[in-house]
């Protein structure tokens, strides 16, 4: 089976995650392990900085090597969580030599040439020519795979969003700088103010609109992802002192009428989506909850009483895990079977 052209077969399946000592890059050498995927060969390359340090997955040990020598070794699929400069840099010469590149930046996202993809939405996006493929933002990936049945049956017409973002989003200072405020210590600041008590409406940088870019993602990645450009968004995001994953309170305004019955019947039987509504037993999504897992979790399903045909909805994910890294080795997965 070769990705690189979905043809033929492939006598050995050469992997290389790039960005490796990251924090999205160690998480995807977890979720490889947790799901075994069918690698014969892992190449873990990262910066120079890092070139040397000793990583595993598997059980076995792997020495972090440059970009560089992981474009020469010719892998079959190469996972990028490296920053926008450096897969902009380096995803077109894996190209190049063969490989397919799922990038997990927002490098490639908004290129017309360049599927953005959530496996269980819109994998028929990725044709035999795309050598690069985007991987959508932690918080759009977590809202599509919640919404995409409800927008197939009572179609989507506008969307008002507002986020409480883990620190983990942003990074391993990011934590470390909660952490060293939650203590007392000393820290480098990452936020321009505290993080630890505190809620900061203040998500990427803010653009001439007024919007950050991060809640901007949420407006273009979404109308990509499911094709329809009719589909309105507006976002606000919140980083909070939370490391556990990413929420979301989303109200949505529908084409067709539905009921909370109809509602709750079609997320039951979403694919990657668990529902947790019960309120009368305090069960709803929360992040310390959703932490280590790869399911999107859904609850406080209510109809909007101030506007017809709409719904309100809380979304939780380990934005890690499905809102990066399992989402990408899932595009992987899905390549390796096509094939």
């Amino acid at each position: 089976m070769n990705p690189r052209n979905f043809v033929g077969q492939l006598s050995e399946m050469k992997l290389a995650i790039i960005g490796a000592t990251g924090m999205v890059g160690n998480v995807m050498l977890q979720v490889l392990e947790q799901r075994n995927f069918p690698y014969d060969e892992l190449i873990v390359a990262a910066s120079e900085a890092s070139v040397g340090k000793k990583l595993f997955c598997k059980g076995k040990e792997y020495s972090c090597i440059s970009v560089e020598d992981a474009i020469a070794s010719k892998p079959d699929i190469a996972i990028f969580s490296a920053g926008g400069s450096s897969s902009k840099k380096y995803a077109p010469l894996f190209a190049e030599v063969g490989c397919v590149v799922i990038d997990n930046s927002s490098a490639w996202r908004m290129d017309k040439n360049v599927p953005l993809v959530v496996p269980e939405i819109n994998m028929d996006a990725i044709k035999p020519e795309h050598k690069i493929i985007a991987n959508p933002n932690c918080s759009t990936i977590q809202m599509v795979v919640a919404l995409a049945q409800l927008h197939n049956k009572y179609s989507i017409n506008r969307l008002v969003v507002s986020t409480y973002q883990s620190v983990t989003g942003t990074g391993v200072k990011a934590v470390e700088q909660l952490y060293a405020e939650r203590e007392g210590r000393e820290a480098s600041m990452v936020y321009p103010h505290a993080i630890d008590l505190n809620c900061l409406p203040h998500g990427g940088d803010f653009e001439a609109n007024g919007y950050t870019s991060e809640e901007m993602k949420l407006y273009n990645e979404t109308r990509k992802i499911y094709n329809d450009y009719t589909i309105e968004v507006t976002a606000t995001v919140v980083r909070v002192p939370v490391v556990g994953g990413h929420s979301m309170s989303v109200n949505i305004s529908f084409e067709k009428d539905f009921s909370v019955e109809e509602i709750i019947q079609v997320l039951s039987n979403t694919p990657g989506v668990i529902l947790q509504d019960n309120p009368a037993n305090n069960e709803y999504p929360m992040p310390r909850f959703a932490e280590n897992k790869d399911e999107v979790f859904v609850g406080r399903v209510r109809k909007d009483l101030s506007y017809p045909k709409s719904l309100n909805l809380w979304i939780v994910a380990d934005n890690l895990r499905k809102g990066a890294a399992t989402n990408a080795i899932q595009i992987a997965e899905e390549l390796i079977k096509r094939a």
